[in-house]
């Protein structure tokens, strides 16, 4: 990832319109903003929400709140907390999340 092309600014993400995303159940609400080929999302997952997917963007995660079920596709299972983050390249390892409580995260990919 190189972040050139982007002056200095300051987002209020509670003014950052969301847009829903169905998983195969509960919803995921995105707050998105791009720059340059970066993108940066503040993400809700509703209380019981399981992604319809395996994803293989490549991501920095951060949980902010609640906790997050990661699943990688070769079985392996991780649960996120709080102030816990997770890193992994494009095309890696293929993964998909779920939360029983819901959860907040911070994304950058």
């Amino acid at each position: 990832m190189q972040l050139v092309g982007i002056p200095f600014q300051i987002v209020d993400w509670a003014d950052v319109e969301a847009t829903e995303h169905p998983g195969e159940a509960g919803v995921a609400y995105w707050r998105t903003r791009n720059f340059g080929s970066i993108r940066v999302r503040m993400v809700s997952y509703s209380p019981g929400y399981k992604a319809d997917h395996w994803c293989v963007k490549g991501h920095v995660l951060l949980c902010l709140e609640g906790s997050l079920r990661t699943e990688l596709e070769d079985g392996r299972v991780f649960e996120l907390k709080p102030g816990m983050s997770y890193q992994v390249q494009d095309d890696g390892e293929p993964h998909r999340s779920s939360t029983q409580t819901g959860a907040k995260l911070f994304i950058v990919d």
